[in-house]
């Protein structure tokens, strides 16, 4: 079992490329399943215009790979549009 606030403290790195995509700031819940849909990472930069809302990053909970001790592992393929 994960908390969030552990969530928080894990850097965000995209397998496909090993890019470092931030640390998370906050987490989209379905509160009618009880279940996490996306991890949200603050954005500086437009990261392939993929999954932006405002400046954040959107990463889907089905692109999460691996949760680590330090490191969340995501799978996000270039050719996503």
């Amino acid at each position: 079992m994960v908390k969030i606030t552990e969530l928080k403290e894990k850097e965000v790195v995209n397998i496909q490329n090993g890019c470092k995509l931030g640390y998370v700031s906050d987490i989209d819940i379905n509160l009618e399943d009880g279940v996490v849909e996306a991890l949200v990472i603050p954005g500086g930069s437009n990261f392939l215009g993929l999954f932006k809302r405002n400046n954040d990053i959107i990463i889907p909970w089905n692109f999460i790979r691996k949760i680590g001790v330090d490191v969340i592992l995501v799978d996000i393929s270039d050719n996503i549009t």
